[in-house]
């Protein structure tokens, strides 16, 4: 069978008990089926939007604690694997019944295009440097991660390969006044994914370890939702409402719907609607749309109308604030990923990271039994101090009543992408909080808003609430990407917290950092000048932190990937980094718990 069927996939993206869903892009209307040797299965018909389909196969009936080969076929015949394939099977592999496995994760984020097909000439890509060791492996089951967790950017729509600008510039219809370089359109996307992820070694990848991911902001355009002023801007732009309402659709389809796990699937409002329709353009153009809308009503907008147009389903397409935030559990690890970009308040009285309902759904989250918490944050949560501090300045003077303090402010913003949980003091401060609760010796679950009552305003950081009561977790770790370099810090609280908390950052997979930005990321670590930034934001009236932090292992330049490690209650994270050669090494080691006993032997990842 050719492979064209087959355009994109298949993804394995959720492992949950004994079912798993599995994502696919195909040439043609279909129905997809994958099967297992041992009998499990599972069939979906693919779904139409903007002339392309889809599918989202939910297997049933696989075995606990087992790892076998997976096939996938449209209508009556096999496309995957392929005949001629040279790499070893796929797998889909289930977790044993006892909890106490140990949890292994990979993370990391930022990743440019192949290096044959990017513009720029950039050190080899680590994902496809870690795909080619796993295939390469006497027993890669054994040796496959749990999930693969990937942190923003994985696509470019604003930093375009050459094969795109050339596609783009034979498009007849487009937009007026859009970027010649930059995708615009719901196809114009769907080559962004095409290009990146059918590079063989991580196609393989991306089929045979689980998956979820969560955008930042390249997945739509460099700065986006950084202020309210830059909404008013852009909105200004005639290609805008396509390119956002596009931007949003394609990143439901290719990315946040296999983050939900079976039963999150078939409750997911878009998801009914999708598959219920013949054609499912217009419901997600019209999502698309309405999401933004929500973000304009976060940001002060007056007047943002409603979305007009309707679907088969009778009626217009009408969503409450879709949440992109979501949870999941893996034997005792909880992992909590964070919308850091479209559920932002942008309101210059109430700006914050997330929105007061997507708070409190955070923290009732936060609460539970478990043994380490892990939060996926695009953006890093602790930056270097100097950064930091900068950033805090920076967001004090933008909402400066001066209008010429506030245009420079605004003008260094974006100049510099101070952008950061930095740059949204009340959520920072929530955030430390938060995690001092939760590491204390004993907490009660919570509701509670971000910052005074309900969220919605105040000094103090509101994390009030009554539940039960659950132990300190083990370990709490933040992982993020988007800076362009890889380290492991850990915060120190003003009062005695049991469990330890680190910022974990792990960027870029595939990109670089420009050269003249290493020295000054470096120095933000030092004394000196943290001491100098902390001086220049209590200038502007910025409070001292409630918390300080220290780096622990870093900073790494170069392009990278890392590994999470849960064994019982302790944890540790290897950040490893490609050479020349295109072969993985450590560059960071660093144990995030205290060492009571020693871990089970188990070799570092082989170079």
């Amino acid at each position: 069978m050719p492979e064209s069927r087959l355009l994109i996939g298949p993804l394995l993206r959720r492992v949950v008990g004994t079912r798993a869903t599995v994502w696919v892009e195909t040439s043609s209307p279909a129905v997809a089926r994958v099967t297992t040797a041992s009998g499990a299965g599972g069939t979906a018909a693919t779904f139409t939007a903007f002339d392309h389909h889809y599918a989202l196969v939910v297997v049933e009936g696989l075995t606990p604690g087992t790892a076998e080969p997976y096939e996938v076929w449209l209508d009556d015949e096999r496309v995957w694997p392929q005949p001629d394939s040279k790499y070893p099977p796929t797998l889909v592999r289930t977790r044993a019944d006892d909890d106490s496995e140990p949890v292994h994760l990979i993370f990391g984020s930022c990743r440019e295009t192949t290096q044959h097909a990017t513009a720029r000439r950039l050190p080899p890509d680590a994902l496809d440097a870690y795909a080619r060791r796993l295939m390469a492996s006497g027993d890669a089951a054994a040796e496959l991660p749990d999930l693969m967790v990937l942190l923003g950017d994985q696509v470019y729509a604003d930093q375009t390969s050459p094969t795109v600008r050339k596609l783009l510039s034979r498009r007849r219809h487009r937009p007026h006044g859009a970027p010649a370089d930059q995708v615009v359109s719901f196809d114009e996307y769907t080559k962004l994914y095409l290009e990146s992820w059918r590079d063989p070694e991580i196609r393989w990848l991306l089929a045979t370890v689980p998956s979820v991911m969560m955008f930042d902001d390249h997945e739509i355009i460099d700065d986006w939702n950084t202020s309210a002023r830059w909404r008013a801007e852009v909105k200004e732009q005639p290609w805008w409402d396509e390119r956002i309402a596009s931007g949003i659709a394609s990143y439901w389809v290719y990315q946040h719907l296999g983050n939900l796990d079976p039963d999150e699937v078939a409750a997911d409002p878009i998801y009914a609607r999708v598959v219920a329709a013949r054609d499912a353009t217009s419901v997600l153009r019209e999502f698309g749309a309405q999401v933004d809308a929500h973000v304009s009503e976060a940001a002060g907008d007056p007047g943002t109308p409603g979305v007009a147009g309707g679907d088969p389903l009778g009626g217009p397409v009408r969503v409450e604030r879709y949440q992109w935030s979501y949870g999941l559990d893996i034997g005792r690890t909880r992992l909590v990923m964070l919308d850091n970009r479209c559920g932002r308040v942008l309101d210059r009285s109430r700006r914050s990271m997330l929105s007061p309902q997507e708070w409190a759904w955070f923290v009732d989250r936060a609460h539970g039994r478990y043994d380490h918490l892990v939060v996926g944050s695009s953006l890093p949560w602790l930056l270097p101090p100097a950064v930091h501090h900068v950033e805090s300045w920076n967001e004090r003077l933008a909402d400066s009543r001066r209008p010429r303090v506030a245009a420079l402010a605004e003008r260094l913003r974006r100049a510099f992408d101070l952008e950061h949980w930095a740059a949204f003091d009340r959520s920072f401060e929530s955030l430390a909080a938060l995690f001092a609760r939760i590491g204390t010796a004993r907490t009660n679950g919570a509701g509670g808003g971000e910052g005074g009552e309900g969220g919605e305003g105040g000094d103090t950081p509101a994390l009030v609430g009554a539940g039960p009561a659950y132990p300190a977790p083990a370990s709490i770790s933040v992982l993020s990407g988007d800076v362009h370099h890889s380290y492991v810090a850990r915060a120190r609280f003003a009062d005695e917290v049991a469990t330890p908390v680190h910022q974990l950052t792990c960027s870029p997979i595939h990109n670089q950092v420009p050269a003249f930005m290493r020295p000054l990321l470096k120095l933000g670590w030092w004394a000196g000048p943290s001491g100098a930034a902390r001086a220049l934001a209590r200038s502007a009236g910025v409070r001292r932190p409630g918390l300080r932090w220290r780096r622990l292992t870093g900073p790494y330049f170069g392009n990278a990937i890392s590994s999470l490690r849960h064994t019982g209650r302790a944890a540790e994270v290897v950040i490893e980094g490609t050479g020349k050669d295109g072969v993985l090494r450590v560059v960071g080691h660093q144990h995030l718990t205290p060492q009571t006993r020693p871990l089970p032997a188990r070799p570092l990842p082989r170079s």
